[in-house]
């Protein structure tokens, strides 16, 4: 994932709603949206080139989703593990929050820079992976947006993000402003405006946006979820060929195991 915004709110009826982009290279083998055929419990896209995803639940009760952070002074080996593997070991760990402490302790400099979201409808935890930064956290109630830096930093997007999420609660309208939100594809046109991650004003310019339409390189999916107090989760992924062309279409319900 490139850009989530969601909604945590336990004691409400839905006590989670998220909305997500995924970015990523159009030729990049990905599964849709499905039970996993070699570990049925878990429901989400998948990555067929490491096995891992971006955007996945359990059906233990568990969510995970992950975001990679954008700093060139990351360095990245060939033989660095996969980030979407992250999302797969949170949902199977027996021991959620022991593991996401280890990997704060140290273990997650093995890895890319990136942004972990893990728990459930009663606790979640963000976990950033940065430039010679660790920082885990454990989060309050309330409405978030999480991009490729940490968690709340203001890009445009993700004000867009929330702001439509924020839009589509108060109104009433979930998801649909949410969704209008996620769609807005006009690039920033302001130099003022644009972070500064050492990419080049030309391609922070692309990937300005929420929604990024290119021939090689765009959003490939917007997922959208509902989870509900009463033990089921609703989820939809909407795909994106080259040039942000529809390419299908999945929803499911997934009833928890609680």
């Amino acid at each position: 994932m490139c850009l989530i915004a969601f909604a945590f709110c336990p004691d409400d009826p839905v006590p989670l709603r998220l909305i997500a982009n995924r970015d990523e290279r159009y030729a990049r083998p990905t599964a849709p949206l499905a039970r996993w055929g070699d570990t049925p419990a878990i429901l989400g896209g998948r990555d067929l080139v490491a096995g891992g995803s971006w955007l996945a639940l359990h059906q233990g009760g568990r969510m995970a989703a992950v975001t990679n952070v954008r700093d060139p002074r990351i360095s990245v080996a060939d033989n660095t593990p996969s980030r979407g593997e992250l999302v797969r070991q949170a949902l199977l760990s027996d021991d959620l929050s022991g593991w996401l402490a280890r990997l704060a302790e140290g273990d997650a400099w093995q890895y890319g820079g990136f942004n972990l979201l893990a728990g459930d409808a009663q606790q979640l935890w963000h976990l950033h992976r940065g430039y010679g930064r660790l920082m885990l956290q454990s989060l309050s109630p309330g409405h978030y947006g999480l991009s490729n830096a940490d968690l709340e930093t203001p890009w445009p997007k993700l004000q867009l993000a929330k702001a439509g999420l924020t839009a589509s609660l108060n109104g009433g309208r979930w998801p649909a402003d949410a969704l209008a939100a996620m769609a807005e594809h006009h690039p920033i046109s302001d130099p003022a405006r644009l972070p500064d991650t050492g990419v080049g004003e030309a391609l922070e310019r692309f990937l300005s946006p929420p929604f990024i339409i290119g021939e090689a390189y765009g959003t490939r999916a917007t997922s959208w979820l509902s989870w509900h107090a009463d033990g089921h989760i609703d989820i939809t992924e909407r795909r994106f060929g080259p040039g942000g062309t529809p390419a299908g279409e999945t929803s499911e319900c997934l009833l928890l195991d609680i």
